[in-house]
This record gives structure tokens, C-alpha cells and sequence, in this order.
């Protein structure tokens, strides 16, 4: 608290009280209550009496106090796997943008994608009294929504959905429609997917739409046609080596649902005398600003990143309001470069195929 001019003590409730000869509580209600009850406990004649004084005097509420009131610090805690990680990074720009919009703060911590990290960084946040958090890193199996629900701590999710917990990610699965149209269109039938961590929606909801789609459109695809790995470069490697060792079932597209992996399956690519876009098309996903700078461009279905980080933060307000909040999706799009802009050549397929 804090009064004006200078050399003077700052005002308290209970200068205010005692000068006025009631009870410090009753002037706390009437100048901090935002409910109509409990400012309506004294009478408007004490209520007046109360705030022209705290006008005289220069009363002003200190906000560390009015947090400890409130419980509230105006503070968001954000968790991802790792802040490295471009993908996330962008969204947590779009947090830190909406959050400093609404006079929030925000600070980031990285959790490794590890369960038990997501807990103890959670429960970190947790101890320094945030208002919120948001969760970038859920796994398909998380314990932790359940727990943090179960303790009535408001919590929204991002990048990642989980069923039943309010989220704001891409509509992933018909990012996966999306590359399946294209590759379709240009005229390929042998595919595969570079598909990701299975514990990750990203990863399922991008394979599991890809699928549906070539399915609804005539393709054949198994399970043998989805290669699980890591979401970086070297997974992305690791995983189109194993589609190359497939003798007689080499395919003519892949896609890869982040674009790291697609890079890093373009470079096995190479190793192999094969080229990009013209042997092999290559689709990645999320559009990071690295896919259009490539030797060979990637084509990649863009997700809205920034937007999602900023609509989470407007979902976690809504729901630490009260309100009851539906899992939100945006709608991705994609750009076709070099990388699977040719159309796919009957005799290239079946030299490949042979």
C-alpha cells in the first residue's frame, strides 16, 4: 500500500479503521469485495464514510497484498518437452504474447517428454503459486491431467490433446487427410508414414487421418506401412532407412508428421543415390521456418503454432473464470514445394517397387 506525496508512512486498513472507529474487516470488504453480499455487510452510509477517507488519505491497495487476498499472482506456468524444440517455442512465443496482452506473466520450464519430470516441474510451478498452467507435453496414458483435475488446479493443454481436458492444438487428423490428398493427386499409391512417438496425439491424430483418407480413396495400407521413431532428425533417419531395407516394397512417398524427421529422412534418402521429389516425395508437418529453405524445398502442412499458443492462454482464463471449456482445434493447411511437387512416374514407381 502506498500514499501519496512523500515522507509519509503508506495507509493502512487499520489506519482507516481506527479513525473511523469500526472494525478493520468491515473496511476491507468495502473497498476490496467484488461481491455485491459482502460489500452489501455494511450499511451505505459506513460504506460511503469509508471510501471518501480512503480518498483523503490516498489509500491504494498493494497488489502483493491484493494476490494474497486473491490467491491470484497473475502468473502462468508453462510446461514443454523442450523449449529447443522450434515447434514449441513458436507456441510459447504466442503464450508469452497473449499472456503479457491480458497483464500475465509467464515463466517455461522443459520437461524431456519424461513423466515424472512433467510431475516435479508441475508441482514446481504449483509451489510458486501460479494461476495456471499450461501443459505442452501430455502423454497418451498421462496420469498427470487426472491428478491436477482431481485437485482443482486450472490446467489447459497444448500442441497435445487429451480426451476430456480443454486443449488447443491443429486439427492433426486432417493435417493427415491433407497429405494423403496431395500424394494421392500426384499420383502415388505405394506410401508410408514416418509416424512419431506413439504416446504423442501429434503423432497418432496425424497418422490415424492419413490412413483413414488414402483407405476412403482406394489405397492399400497396413501397419507395416508405419514406421513409429523419435520426432528429430535422427528418428526421421533411422525410420526411412527401415522403409529403404524393404525390398520390392521401397515407397514412392513418405510422410513424415514433424518436419525434422522429414529432413532427416531426406538426408537417408540421398545417402541412397535417390532423389528427393523426383524417386521419393517427402511431406512434413507443422511448416517450421527451416521446410521452405531446404536444397530441396519441403512441402509441409502448416500448423498454426503461434496462434495456438496464443488460444491457449485465452482458453486457461475462461476456465480459472468458471467457464466450461471444449478442446479447440485450428485448422492447418498445405503448401507443396519441390520436395512432392512432381507427379509420380508409372515406370519410376515400378523401378522402385522392383
Amino acid at each position: 500500500m502506498r500514499a501519496e506525496g512523500t515522507g509519509r508512512q503508506p495507509i493502512t486498513l487499520k489506519d482507516l479503521a481506527a479513525e473511523l472507529g469500526i472494525h478493520p474487516s468491515t473496511v476491507s470488504r468495502v473497498l476490496h469485495s467484488t461481491s455485491e453480499i459482502a460489500r452489501g455487510a455494511a450499511s451505505s452510509a459506513t460504506a460511503e464514510r469509508v471510501r471518501k477517507l480512503a480518498r483523503e488519505r490516498g489509500y491504494s491497495p498493494d497488489p502483493g497484498a491484493a494476490s494474497l487476498r486473491t490467491r491470484r499472482t497473475k502468473a502462468f506456468g508453462v510446461i514443454v518437452p523442450r523449449l529447443s524444440d522450434l515447434v514449441l517455442a513458436t507456441m510459447y512465443e504466442g503464450v508469452e504474447e497473449a499472456a503479457a496482452e491480458a497483464r500475465y506473466s509467464t515463466f517455461v520450464m522443459n520437461s524431456h517428454d519424461n513423466p515424472e519430470e512433467q510431475r516435479r516441474k508441475a508441482e514446481t510451478m504449483l509451489a510458486r503459486r501460479v494461476d495456471g498452467l499450461i501443459l505442452g507435453d501430455i502423454h497418451a496414458d498421462s496420469e498427470l491431467v487426472h491428478e491436477l483435475s482431481a485437485r482443482h488446479i486450472p490446467f489447459v493443454l497444448m500442441n497435445r490433446r487429451y480426451p476430456g481436458f480443454p486443449s488447443s492444438t491443429c486439427d492433426d487428423n486432417l493435417g493427415g487427410k491433407l497429405v494423403a490428398d496431395h500424394l494421392w493427386d500426384t499420383g502415388h499409391r505405394s506410401v508410408a508414414v514416418i509416424a512419431g512417438e506413439p504416446y504423442a496425439s501429434t503423432a497418432v491424430d496425424r497418422t490415424a487421418g492419413f490412413r483413414q483418407r488414402w483407405r476412403e480413396l482406394g489405397g492399400e495400407f497396413s501397419d507395416a506401412d508405419v514406421v513409429w521413431s523419435r520426432f528429430d532428425t535422427e528418428g526421421g533417419r533411422e525410420a526411412a532407412e527401415t522403409l529403404l531395407a524393404r525390398r520390392g516394397r521401397i515407397p514412392t512417398a513418405v510422410f513424415a508428421v514433424n518436419d525434422f524427421a522429414a529432413i532427416g529422412a531426406m538426408g537417408a534418402i540421398r545417402s541412397h543415390g535417390l532423389t528427393v521429389g523426383q524417386d521419393i516425395a517427402v511431406v512434413g508437418f507443422n511448416d517450421t521456418s527451416l521446410a521452405a529453405q531446404l536444397p530441396i524445398p519441403l512441402s509441409s502442412v502448416r500448423s498454426p503454432m503461434l496462434e495456438i499458443g496464443r488460444r491457449a492462454v485465452e482458453l486457461l482464463r475462461r476456465v480459472i473464470a468458471g467457464e466450461q471449456v471444449e478442446p479447440l482445434r485450428l485448422t492447418p493447411e498445405l503448401f507443396v514445394r519441390e520436395s512432392s511437387a512432381a507427379t509420380a512416374a508409372v515406370a519410376s514407381r515400378n523401378a522402385l517397387a522392383g
